[in-house]
């Protein structure tokens, strides 16, 4: 710059040197000769008139103190639906510059492609979620039912354990309140079982004769369950974490308040910034008190009813489907091989049989008890 304001100086020939052009040379010049230095200024104007107002930030911030989980996209529908837009990336701005905001900025790739079912009550799925501590010394179980169509939360309890009467209990709740799903899906949980693999439990017996069919994700894999794992995790974030609960009562008050933003006041992001109650109907199958009747299946099917111990005759051999099946009547139907056979109690598939393994090993064991013959892999979910 010396160089550029001496006199008789060649400017164009400087600039050349400098790699700029000469309206460059020529503005830092003019900076200089104004006192300004050469330093770097700020571009940013001193006002900008699309700035949010100070009420809409204030909006804004009210509600992530209040739901500190929540985005951008979550507060714009709130504040859209109380008369005032915004555009979601300006909330994420604004928790941004408020330091509010933590993780990674929209429009990062999450890795994940999203399935779900056309009609509400199409599939239920439950779970527990893992237990935790309370002062009073026993551990809070939380169980879980969510329609896969709509994510609206069914029944959210508090249990003291994970026995299949608490599940039933819970179940029978949901059954009576909002109807009868086609289907359940549940992981291999040992109050509800796993096809094929375990016994059929008492609870799946119950849950098939109100006509509803009974699912099984696939072992070690809790992704099958997405959406009830994903809302277990909301549950943690908003209403466990960094909470000390004195009783099992404590908890479920808890869980009554986190139900009811959840279903009614929270939008979410997979069904088009909706709440799940605004999408959910209640099933048009009643739940049947008392007793129900026994399954009944189409005339094509053979029909066998289930002996002493769980063992099922079949073509001269004996297989065992479960004691929790004992007097019931179950379909063998032909699979997808010549000699396999699907046995079905009501709706649910109990277990695939292959006539085609060796009988020696299906007609009596050491210990008097009907041997299972090997199974294939079963198909899940």
């Amino acid at each position: 710059m010396t160089l550029a304001l001496s006199v008789g100086a060649n400017r164009s020939e400087l600039a050349a040197r400098a790699g700029i052009s000469r309206k460059t040379l020529y503005k830092w010049i003019a900076v200089s000769a104004s006192g300004g230095g050469l330093v770097d200024r700020s571009r940013r104007p001193l006002r900008n008139p699309n700035r949010s107002s100070a009420e809409v930030e204030a909006a804004v911030l009210a509600w992530r103190d209040k739901h500190p989980r929540w985005g951008g996209r979550k507060i714009a529908r709130l504040l859209e639906k109380a008369g005032v837009r915004v555009c979601p990336s300006t909330v994420t701005e604004i928790l941004r510059r408020n330091d509010r905001l933590d993780g990674p900025r929209a429009g990062e790739s999450r890795g994940y492609v999203r399935y779900q079912r056309e009609h509400p009550n199409e599939l239920w799925q439950m779970d527990f979620k893992g237990h935790f501590p309370i002062l009073v010394g026993v551990r809070c179980h939380p169980f879980g039912c969510l329609d896969d169509r709509t994510r609206f939360c069914l029944a959210l309890k508090a249990c003291s354990d994970e026995r299949s009467a608490t599940v039933q209990s819970c179940l029978t709740n949901a059954f009576r309140t909002y109807g009868l799903p086609n289907s359940i899906l549940c992981d291999n949980g040992g109050c509800w079982g796993a096809s094929g693999i375990r016994d059929m439990t008492p609870l799946a017996v119950w849950i098939s004769l109100q006509g509803v069919q009974v699912l099984h994700g696939r072992p070690y894999h809790p992704q099958t369950q997405g959406k009830e794992e994903r809302f277990h995790r909301t549950l943690d974030l908003e209403a466990i974490q960094g909470r000390g609960f004195v009783d099992i009562a404590d908890c479920q008050r808890a869980f009554d308040r986190f139900r009811n933003d959840y279903n009614i006041e929270r939008p979410h992001e997979a069904l088009g910034l909706e709440t799940p109650a605004s999408l959910y109907v209640c099933s048009p199958r009643p739940f049947r008190e008392g007793s129900p009747p026994a399954p009944e299946y189409p005339a094509a099917d053979i029909v066998q009813k289930v002996q002493a111990g769980g063992v099922l005759h079949f073509e001269g051999r004996e297989f065992r489907v479960g004691k929790a099946l004992r007097g019931q009547p179950v379909a063998v139907r032909p699979y997808e091989q010549d000699g396999q056979y699907e046995v079905v109690f009501g709706r649910s598939r109990v277990q695939i049989i292959d006539l085609r393994d060796d009988p020696k090993g299906a007609t009596t064991s050491r210990n008097g008890k009907a041997p299972v013959a090997p199974l294939p892999t079963p198909s899940h979910f």
